[in-house]
């Protein structure tokens, strides 16, 4: 029963997302009419901080719910196998959905909304730049994880200001999605899903990129925590 909840909130939360960051675009620019103004990308900045706090708390409530397959399998890996074939088989695909459904039901509602990130460079830049944006918020996220397991606004705080840079960073280039599913939702609505450029830059360059700041952090972290342990261990 676990599980199936589990799944039933990856699809919800998905589905949401790809609403909320629609919304928020949407409210800047024709709630507040500000448009292409210098300060509208202040207030998107600051309700997309708020938005991610939201969808942390819900990830909080729902003990584990997610709407980017990357979150989820840096977590499955070091898992065991079982746990891993579950990400890979069910929760991946469902985000999938998830976003799919919410992107169709935009597009529905408010026909010309948009047409979702967009790659401005050649492929083999974009792979490396949403490789590196992938790579960086991994590692922070690993690293918050370890640091201050217990603290959810400090957390949160970082990812969520640390998510919003490399979004910033990127979003003129490849979009700065770091998320393969709700890319996944709009190329999906275009026709777009099975092409070079969406496999490679949007799937294939952030998984890899997830896979080797896993790795790179248990590399790294742990033989310091070993020395740590040795260094304690020599005192007392």
């Amino acid at each position: 029963m676990g599980r199936v909840q589990l799944i039933l909130y990856d699809f919800i939360i998905s589905f949401m997302w790809v609403w909320s960051g629609c919304l928020v675009k949407m409210f800047v620019s024709q709630g507040l009419g500000i448009g292409h103004q210098p300060k509208a990308e202040i207030v998107k900045g600051a309700l997309s901080v708020a938005n991610m706090f939201f969808f942390a708390f819900l990830a909080k409530v729902t003990k584990g719910g997610a709407y980017n397959p990357l979150t989820v399998l840096s977590s499955a890996v070091s898992g065991d196998f079982s746990h891993f074939l579950f990400t890979v088989g069910v929760r991946i695909p469902v985000q999938v959905i998830g976003s799919i459904t919410g992107v169709r039901l935009i597009i529905q509602t408010f026909p010309g909304i948009g047409l979702g990130p967009r790659l401005n460079v050649d492929i083999h830049q974009g792979a490396l730049i949403e490789g590196f944006l992938t790579f960086a918020i991994v590692i922070i996220s690993l690293g918050l994880a370890r640091k201050i397991p217990g603290s959810f606004f400090m957390k949160t705080w970082i990812s969520s200001v640390s998510k919003l840079a490399l979004h910033i960073l990127g979003s003129d280039l490849t979009g700065g999605c770091m998320n393969p599913a709700s890319v996944m939702g709009w190329a999906y609505a275009h026709g777009d899903h099975i092409t070079k450029e969406h496999i490679l830059v949007y799937w294939l360059a952030p998984i890899e990129a997830t896979l080797l700041a896993v790795w790179t952090f248990r590399l790294v972290v742990k033989p310091i925590t070993e020395e740590k342990e040795n260094a304690k261990a020599k005192s007392e």
